[in-house]
């Protein structure tokens, strides 16, 4: 897959598909404007009919027993498994990852997730909102720049789970058939590549 930094990648003759963002918590708007740039329709999801209309999700970055919650009183957490279950893709950054995990370490007491990607992950592992750095990484065979803010990393995973990128001993990108998740932020950098990534996948599907 060729990746085009800064530059929407071409659409003649593909289907543009609609990705929706989960509009609970966290960074909404960066989400939107990268998957536009990498091609796609965007839209805010706040509700069962609006997760209805949407091709793909995107679980933004925020806190996730917050997120959690705020599924859960919004009637979503129901639907959103549902729709994973029956193969809706999804991308998951950071608390999404969490979200997207069918095992966590660390979660506070009853807290659920959505579930989907055969993976245990670590709540917060690589420390508080002081310890946030950023790093290069090779994601999929190409070179992205990092944030980890608060983030988790992947403990373990299935035998059906494909690890796109780590650093050092610590898995922070995964997929498993149509869904990806990532420790880090790739919305707050500019670079469209992890969301290029998404709508090819979607595409390919």
């Amino acid at each position: 897959m060729v990746f085009n930094q800064g530059k929407p990648p071409s659409t003649e003759g593909c289907a543009v598909p609609t990705i929706g963002v989960l509009a609970l918590q966290g960074d909404v708007r960066e989400h939107v404007r990268a998957l536009e740039a990498a091609g796609a329709t965007a839209r805010a999801v706040r509700r069962p009919a609006e997760l209805e209309a949407v091709d793909a999700l995107v679980i933004p970055g925020g806190e996730s027993t917050t997120m959690w919650k705020l599924a859960d009183s919004f009637e979503l957490l129901e639907p959103l498994r549902l729709r994973i279950k029956n193969g809706m893709p999804a991308y998951g950054s950071c608390a999404g990852m969490i979200m997207l995990a069918d095992r966590i370490e660390d979660g506070v007491p009853g807290q659920e997730t959505v579930g989907g990607i055969d993976m245990t992950v670590r709540r917060n592992a690589f420390g508080r909102q002081v310890d946030s750095f950023e790093a290069d990484l090779d994601f999929a065979g190409s070179p992205v720049r990092a944030v980890f803010i608060r983030a988790p990393w992947v403990e373990s995973v299935g035998s059906g789970v494909d690890v796109l990128a780590a650093t050092g001993d610590r898995i922070v990108a995964v997929r498993q058939g149509p869904l990806l998740a990532t420790s880090f932020h790739p919305e707050l950098t500019g670079d469209t590549r992890v969301h290029e990534y998404f709508v090819e996948m979607l595409r390919e599907l």
